[in-house]
């Protein structure tokens, strides 16, 4: 490691520590200052961020990426700018009737300097969900954002430079080597997006420091298809969920487990529905394109495996696209031995695996690491609610794919490995913020009855507690 980045990344921190040493609890209007600068930094910056991401990936559409890059960070700081004196507010808690006349009272207050480290499929939103929720809660901020989205990087950079003090917020750019310094940085918190497995290395690096962590990973997202599912409906939402962002997504749906006899019927209203959203791949602006080289070698090589080990591979297109356009493939007669269905996709292949009764495809699920999301197609309301209360996910939508991510009234985050902790909306202000019980005794204090020395009287005051608190 270059001894002038692990220098830069120290004199940043500690001038990110000093600020908040002489402002420890910022007030209202700083807050909202601070998200209204956000909030017009991504404004300003839109189409920038299109272009830059486009560039990145070598092709996204400007639309998806104004969708869910731009609208969603800005329906998140206009949700917490509207939510934040209600959140900052020290709250009453009830107190037991034998402290009386004493009261409690919780006190949300900032930790202090928080490390957001972003990954590289949604690289402007990742960074900035987590960073407007550190700000709300009155914390100074890093950034680290991945070094596969160089040009959306260095962007994001140079925005929060124009916006924000370094000593407010800052954003550190850099390779795998300097990833590694900025998650061995003793912050107040350590808020990771990515893989489970570079998870695992994060929250071992941060427990050196006792650093807390939340833990945005991600998983083999189950989609289950009920008898009682609309074909039709299930297939088009199916479509636009798998292949947003070209399947680069952490909550989509990564397999499909169906009845048997609705396999044949829902994979040929699939291949249709995406045919009618991707005419064509080639030289489609609509259609994105895979990240990397190694990434879509990865995905080739998940369908040679697949093939190789009997399964039926169909191409929703003939073509064969340019540069790194891969052709979106259904995966059937998948099977657990099938890398495919082993590791976390991240990418236009959906696998549809056939049950016979909904008792198999539970304990498939159940059998499995708990995945970020789930998704349950039908009508059947007795059905829903015992996969709902069967099943673990970080987040469930039902009839439906990916939006409950959107959802700033509810928590966001994993669960075993596709996850620790939450965010979004006052679960992210909550994440970022110490939640101080304050137990405030008044003059005359009935505690004082349990002052030794201890005798009769202690005797008959514990009793008498025990039958007030029982």
């Amino acid at each position: 490691m270059n001894q002038g980045i692990e220098e830069h990344l120290r004199v940043a921190l500690e001038q990110q520590r000093a600020a908040f040493a002489s402002e420890i609890f910022p007030t209202l209007a700083v807050r909202r200052d601070r998200l209204a600068r956000v909030r017009q930094m991504t404004e300003k910056h839109a189409q920038d961020l299109a272009a830059a991401i486009a560039q990145d990936f070598e092709n996204r559409a400007r639309q998806e990426t104004l969708l869910t890059e731009v609208f969603t960070v800005q329906s998140a700081v206009r949700h917490a700018i509207r939510h934040l004196p209600g959140w900052m507010k020290t709250r009453s808690v009830p107190t037991a009737m034998h402290f009386w006349p004493a009261r409690n009272r919780l006190l949300r207050q900032p930790l202090g300097v928080v490390g957001v480290v972003s990954p590289w499929n949604y690289p402007y939103y990742l960074a900035m969900a987590p960073a407007l929720a550190a700000l709300a809660a009155g914390n100074r901020v890093l950034v680290k954002p991945s070094e596969l989205t160089p040009a959306t990087s260095e962007l994001m950079a140079r925005m929060v430079r124009e916006h924000f003090a370094p000593e407010e917020m800052q954003v550190i750019v850099g390779d795998a080597d300097v990833g590694r310094a900025f998650t061995s940085l003793p912050f107040d918190h350590l808020f990771f997006t990515g893989s489970t497995a570079v998870g695992r290395i994060v929250a071992q690096a941060a427990a050196r420091n006792l650093t807390p962590v939340t833990l945005e990973l991600g998983g083999k997202s189950p989609a289950l298809v009920d008898r009682s599912a609309d074909i039709g409906v299930t297939a088009e939402r199916l479509a636009f969920g798998k292949l947003l962002n070209a399947g680069q997504t952490c909550v989509a749906p990564d397999y499909v487990l169906a009845p048997r006899e609705m396999v044949g019927p829902l994979a040929d209203a699939v291949l249709g529905r995406i045919r009618t959203m991707y005419p064509k791949l080639s030289d489609n602006p609509d259609y994105t394109s895979i990240v990397s080289p190694r990434h879509f070698e990865r995905l080739q090589g998940l369908l040679r495996d697949a093939q190789a080990k009997g399964a039926r591979l169909v191409p929703t297109h003939a073509e064969t696209p340019a540069g790194r356009r891969l052709v979106p493939h259904l995966v059937l007669d998948a099977t657990e031995q099938m890398t495919v269905m082993q590791e976390e996709i991240f990418g236009p292949l959906l696998p549809i695996v056939a049950y016979d009764k909904t008792e198999e495809a539970l304990a498939y699920i159940q059998r499995h690491d708990r995945p970020l999301a789930l998704y349950w197609f039908g009508s059947d309301s007795h059905a829903q609610r015992r996969v709902m209360e069967q099943t673990h996910a970080g987040g469930v939508t039902v009839n439906d794919c990916i939006w409950h991510l959107g959802q700033e009234e509810q928590p966001f985050g994993g669960v075993g490995a596709s996850g620790i902790g939450s965010y979004h909306g006052e679960w992210g202000f909550r994440t970022f913020s110490k939640e101080k019980p304050i137990f405030e005794q008044t003059r005359f204090a009935g505690t004082k009855l349990f002052y030794p020395p201890y005798g009769a009287t202690f005797d008959r005051m514990i009793g008498l507690l025990k039958k007030i608190a029982g």
